[in-house]
């Protein structure tokens, strides 16, 4: 089951990230297609570092449910790996990290690599955790109100925990509104 999940996600992902690339084209914005760990890419280095600070608040959540962040369900149980991080990170990274990023690329702000080549540099590190951070910190739909999304992500581990704990019958993922 796991396995066809992660084919499914993965053709998913290439149709999405086809998408995204069409949009940063229009732009003018040099895009390869997704790249991870080691890219040159800026667009994807910021992608990255966008993920890396989107991790650092789902791990908080996690913990804050009383989860075990290295247990997860998609991505693959690794010693020192946190996959139940992995996993969560999935529901929120389009809202979280995705839309601020490209917003802001299609809006014509440069991100620069350093001298090294193989991250970003200090003003491009600060703008993308800017724009990052005001999105965790800003207000979505949730539940019939206006919550921050940082406070959405600690409800929605909070759902998870009730749910492997059987206290509720499902988990109702979170869906964002674009």
């Amino acid at each position: 089951m796991a396995a066809a999940l992660r084919g499914l996600e993965g053709a998913a992902g290439r149709a999405y990230w086809r998408a995204i690339g069409a949009i940063l084209a229009d732009r003018g914005v040099a895009w390869p297609g997704r790249q991870h760990r080691g890219t040159t890419c800026p667009t994807n280095a910021a992608l990255n570092y966008g993920y890396a600070i989107l991790g650092t608040a789902v791990h908080q959540a996690i913990l804050l449910a009383g989860l075990e962040p290295g247990a997860g369900f998609l991505h693959a149980d690794r010693p020192g790996r946190s996959s139940l991080v992995l996993d969560a990170i999935e529901e929120f990274r389009q809202a979280a990290v995705d839309r601020p990023l490209v917003g802001l690329l299609v809006r014509g702000v440069r991100l620069e690599m350093d001298d090294s080549g193989t991250r970003l540099d200090d003003v491009a590190r600060r703008t993308v955790a800017d724009a990052v951070l005001d999105r965790l910190d800003g207000a979505e739909v949730y539940a019939g109100g206006r919550y921050p999304l940082r406070g959405i992500i600690t409800r929605q581990a909070q759902q998870v925990a009730t749910f492997l704990r059987g206290d509720r019958a499902d988990y109702a993922p979170w869906v964002p509104r674009w």
